[in-house]
């Protein structure tokens, strides 16, 4: 037997120490960041330890509990009885079938959305999506696949990250239920949203989504949990559900960290 051992192995376990001290020196210069530069609350600004939001304003988020529309998810100010829908579930239905949020899109949720959307606060997904598990278990259980709202492969490329998929891989590693992050994709870039009206933002998003024809196995009657960051109007979840629909899924659900609170309707 030919005791030398062949170049191939030897360039593989030179890359593998290599790929080690890379690591080691990573996370040292990670550590050593930390200790230069505290972590601060991405809301109030004080130091923090761990994840980055400090006790103070977690306690100041408004959590969404019971009564709400078993439809929407939208938050009752008293209980009207059992399976009772929201006035706007009742006037525009989604193509999605049930909603859940965490927390009322209020002060201290916009700076934490905007934070992990657009200032590279990865390290604010895991404590947000435990939040969203928690507040999806009904939807959860349920379920076959997480899929997160896509973004287009331009904006992606400016962020390098999509959120929604952040917010996503941690929802599955909490509840166990598969992740199919290339399922869906946006095949037309749109513009923000911010700034338009109802009716802009479901014309803008029409027909941006698509089921990948490589991918209608991870959908094809399954039972669906979309994920994202934010609902609003509901324009690009309900856009997302329809291609999830079209593409056979059995049923699509809704789980966001937050979601926009009318609180001048009234349940019906």
């Amino acid at each position: 037997m030919d005791t030398e051992a062949s170049p191939r192995s030897i360039s593989t376990h030179l890359r593998g120490a290599l790929n080690a001290c890379r690591g080691a020196w990573a996370q040292t210069a990670r550590l050593a960041l930390d200790i230069a530069l505290p972590t601060l609350c991405v809301a109030c600004r004080e130091p923090v330890d761990g994840e980055g939001v400090c006790a103070e304003c977690w306690s100041k988020l408004s959590f969404i509990a019971k009564p709400f529309c078993p439809r929407l998810g939208i938050p009752f100010v008293y209980d009207p009885g059992p399976e009772l829908l929201s006035m706007e579930a009742i006037a525009n239905p989604p193509a999605y079938a049930r909603a859940r949020a965490a927390v009322r899109y209020d002060d201290v949720a916009r700076t934490l959305v905007h934070a992990l959307k657009y200032q590279d606060r990865t390290d604010l997904a895991p404590a947000m999506g435990r939040w969203m598990a928690r507040s999806g278990q009904e939807l959860l259980e349920d379920a076959d696949v997480l899929v997160p709202v896509p973004l287009h492969w331009r904006r992606g490329w400016s962020r390098r990250y999509n959120q929604s998929g952040a917010l996503a891989r941690v929802i599955s590693r909490q509840s166990g239920v598969k992740l199919a992050s290339e399922a869906l994709r946006r095949v037309r870039a749109t513009e923000q949203q911010i700034g338009l009206s109802r009716a802009q933002r479901a014309s803008n998003v029409q027909g941006a989504f698509k089921v990948a024809a490589d991918r209608g196995s991870d959908i094809a009657g399954r039972r669906v949990v979309l994920i994202d960051d934010v609902l609003t109007s509901g324009a690009t979840t309900d856009a997302c559900a329809r291609a999830l629909l079209r593409a056979r899924a059995a049923q699509v659900d809704v789980l966001v960290f937050a979601r926009v609170v009318d609180t001048h309707k009234a349940p019906i």
